[in-house]
């Protein structure tokens, strides 16, 4: 089931909403993902410059191919197509909030840099699961 935060905004901040997204690749059964969707929608609703989206990887196994999910909560924030964080995190909302901020601070250059900055990173930009977790696929399949 998805989140989330899709409201109407001004064309400026709607043009910033494009560029950032943040998906909480979770499943119903897990007990701390049940206990973190309530401080992933407060969070939601604190960065309006940014798409959030609880997705059910078991709900949706078939839409997410090979992406490996090993602990729970997962997130996935992307600028534009860049991959800026795929991990797990603690369920904790401060350290969501703390990373986003930085993210949010971030020039596009250097979001695109952060991006490439590492092998493990660069990998990500080539994961095509990854990169094709867009806010179009993310609307097709969290509806």
């Amino acid at each position: 089931m998805a989140v989330m935060h899709q409201q109407r905004l001004p064309d400026s901040a709607e043009s910033a909403a494009a560029e950032f997204l943040v998906v909480c690749l979770c499943a119903e059964w897990c007990g701390v993902c049940r206990e973190y969707r309530s401080a992933f929608q407060e969070i939601a609703g604190q960065f309006s410059t940014a798409r959030f989206h609880w997705l059910d990887i078991e709900a949706h196994a078939d839409e997410l191919g090979d992406l490996d999910v090993e602990n729970f909560p997962t997130l996935l924030i992307k600028r534009r197509e860049w991959v800026l964080f795929y991990a797990s995190m603690p369920p904790s909302p401060s350290h969501l909030q703390r990373t986003l901020r930085a993210f949010l601070q971030q020039s596009a250059d250097e979001s695109r840099a952060y991006a490439h900055a590492s092998a493990e990173r660069r990998g990500w930009q080539e994961n095509i699961d990854l990169r094709r977790l867009g806010p179009d696929e993310l609307a097709r399949i969290c509806t």
